[in-house]
C-alpha cells in the first residue's frame, strides 16, 4: 500500500488496541502501543530511500529483505527496544505484541498489491503478488479516515475499527471475486491464455489486462466485466546476440528483468549506437508504456546509458538518456 495508507492503518491500529485490557489498563501502555503501531506500520518501507540511490536499486530491493519473514520478528524487537526505556512502566508483553500485529499487517496487506512483496524470503525469492487491491484504494484510505474522524469525536476507538476491519475483510472478499470473475471473462476470449495478469485501478470496476499465450501478448483493460483488448504483439524469445547479451549486463536492464514477468523488446540500430528497449506490458496507460528499460550501446557494444523506471512520453525518456550520457 501507499504510506498514506500505511500512517492511517497504524492510526486505526492503536485505536484497536485499546480493546486489550492490558492497553487500556495503563496510560504508559496505551501510549508506547500508538506509538509502537505508527512506528511498526512504517518501518518495512526504510527501504525507500533506496530511490536515493537509483531506480535498479530501488526495483530490485523494495518490498524485499523489510518485507521477509526475519524482518517481521527483527522490527517490533528494534521498534521496542528503542521505545520501552521512554515508557518502563509500559507492559512489555503486550506493547510488543501490539508492535508485531502492525509490522506483520504492513507485509500482510502489500501481498494484495500487484507489485507484490518477497514476504517468503529466506525460503523463496519469489514476489507474492495477488493483485487485487491497487497500492493506493480510496476506499480502503477513506474508511480509515472516516474512522480517525469518529474516534476524533469521541467515539470509542476500540470497537469503531473493529467494525471498521470487519467490513474490510468483506470488501477484500468481493475485491477476490471480481477478481476471479475477470479472469474467467478473460478466458471465455483468450481460452488459450497461459498466464493472466490484472492489476487493479482506483476504480473498482477496472482493471488492466495483460496475457499470455504461447505466442502472443495481449494488452487490454476490463471495465464492468466487459474485456477490451487494445494491443496483440508476437511473442518472441530474446535471442543470444551480441547486442542483447552485451546489454543484460547492465543493472538497470538487469533490475527490470527480475521484476517484471510480461513485457516485450526490441533492438533499434542507430548511426552510431545501438538502442535496446524492454516495455512492461502491465501497465499501459492512455496508450502509452510508462515502465520500461532502455540501454544505449556504441558500436564496440559498450554502454553509453541507460534507464530502468516510469515515463509517460518518449519525449522525456531520451531528455532522461541524454543526461545520463553527458
Amino acid at each position: 500500500m501507499d504510506t498514506g495508507t500505511h500512517v492511517v492503518m497504524g492510526l486505526a491500529l492503536g485505536g484497536l488496541a485499546t480493546l486489550d485490557p492490558a492497553v487500556a489498563g495503563s496510560h504508559a501502555t496505551t501510549i508506547s502501543v500508538m506509538i509502537a503501531t505508527l512506528a511498526g506500520s512504517q518501518a518495512p518501507d526504510v527501504d525507500t530511500v533506496l530511490k536515493l540511490r537509483n531506480n535498479a536499486v530501488y526495483i530490485r530491493n523494495h518490498r524485499g529483505i523489510t518485507h521477509s519473514i526475519p524482518a517481521v520478528v527483527l522490527w517490533p524487537l528494534l521498534i521496542v527496544a528503542v521505545l520501552y526505556p521512554f515508557f518502563p512502566d509500559a507492559n512489555l508483553l503486550h506493547l510488543w505484541m501490539w508492535t508485531f500485529i502492525a509490522v506483520f499487517l504492513h507485509v500482510f496487506v502489500d501481498i494484495f498489491n500487484a507489485y507484490g512483496t518477497q514476504a517468503l524470503r529466506p525460503f523463496s525469492s519469489k514476489w507474492v503478488a495477488l493483485g487485487f487491491i491497487n497500492t493506493f484504494d480510496p476506499i480502503i484510505f477513506s474508511l480509515h479516515v472516516v474512522g480517525l474522524f469518529v474516534w476524533a469525536f469521541g467515539a470509542p476507538p476500540g470497537y469503531t475499527f473493529l467494525v471498521l476491519y470487519i467490513v474490510l475483510v468483506i470488501y477484500y472478499v468481493l475485491r477476490y471475486i471480481a477478481q476471479r470473475r475477470v479472469k474467467h471473462k478473460v478466458r471465455e476470449i483468450i481460452p488459450d491464455a497461459n498466464t493472466i495478469i490484472l492489476s487493479p485501478t482506483m476504480r473498482f470496476s477496472h482493471w488492466r489486462v495483460a496475457v499470455m499465450t504461447d505466442e502472443y501478448f495481449y494488452v487490454g483493460r476490463a471495465h464492468n466485466y466487459k474485456i477490451e483488448i487494445y494491443d496483440q504483439f508476437k511473442r518472441i524469445d530474446i535471442p543470444a546476440t551480441p547486442v542483447l547479451e552485451a546489454a543484460k549486463t547492465d543493472s538497470n536492464l538487469s533490475a527490470f528483468l527480475s521484476f517484471s514477468p510480461v513485457y516485450r523488446w526490441e533492438v533499434t540500430e542507430l548511426e552510431d549506437q545501438y538502442q535496446v528497449r524492454f516495455i512492461d506490458l502491465r501497465y499501459r496507460s492512455n496508450g502509452h508504456y510508462p515502465f520500461v528499460a532502455v540501454v544505449h550501446l556504441d558500436k564496440d557494444l559498450n554502454i553509453m546509458s541507460s534507464y530502468t523506471g516510469w515515463i509517460f512520453s518518449e519525449e522525456k525518456l531520451q531528455k532522461k538518456l541524454d543526461i545520463l550520457t553527458n
